[in-house]
């Protein structure tokens, strides 16, 4: 189990690390951004601090954090309630990730430059790669339905960053939250529905959990 999470890791890692290194230097393919969104940070040295505190302010970004903390925690053999509620955070956000970018995302981006390369590792490499070696090597029986409340906490900790500093900059990292551009009440009920989205993705995680650890508990010794 410990091989097979840390090539998770080194995946996750490469992808946030990779991202943010490109962004820092402004190799990305510079496109005007779009009304109210991330994007408009000056070229060179004069932008560094803003592209990367944008970089660090999309979802995506923190939930292959999560992904790539989780999995070298699991790695190194560590199996306390913090890594339980990590895992389960993990497959979580990673999830919800893969799922609202081919959605929502991925019809409207015209993906070029590096991020021909970035892109696929963070949206969908890892979180394939994620939910294969976790629904393979486990760990079995560590995510349980008095987890679920608790799988929210680091999502909702982006959403008060993302829109705190939203309403600072005037700018967001998707268009389907930008306040500014469709309304507090819009964005929030997105929001809203997004968070309720992703309980039921924990549950349906929970509940194939469960059905794994009662096969594994039947096959033969």
């Amino acid at each position: 189990m410990s091989r097979a999470w840390a090539v998770v890791a080194v995946v996750a890692w490469f992808g946030v690390v990779a991202t943010v290194l490109l962004s820092g230097l402004g190799w990305y393919a510079q496109v005007p951004p779009e009304p109210g969104l991330y994007g408009d940070t000056g070229d060179g040295a004069y932008g560094v601090l803003q592209r990367v505190v944008d970089t660090f302010s999309y979802f995506t970004i923190w939930s292959n954090i999560v992904v790539a903390v989780t999995a070298t925690l699991l790695a190194r053999g560590s199996h306390g309630p913090r890594t339980r509620v990590l895992l389960l955070d993990a497959l979580l956000m990673i999830t919800v990730t893969g799922i609202v970018y081919q959605l929502l995302l991925a019809p409207s981006i015209d993906v070029q430059g590096w991020s021909l390369l970035t892109d696929p590792v963070l949206h969908v490499v890892t979180p394939l790669l994620t939910l294969a070696v976790w629904a393979w090597a486990g760990p079995r029986g560590w995510l349980t339905v008095r987890l679920l409340p608790l799988s929210l906490v680091v999502p909702l900790l982006w959403v008060v960053w993302m829109l705190a500093r939203g309403a600072v900059i005037d700018a967001y990292p998707y268009a389907f939250v930008a306040a500014n551009e469709r309304g507090y009440p819009a964005a929030l009920a997105t929001i809203a529905a997004i968070l309720v989205f992703g309980l039921v993705v924990a549950a349906l995680l929970t509940a194939v959990d469960r059905v794994l650890s009662r096969r594994r508990a039947v096959q033969p010794a």
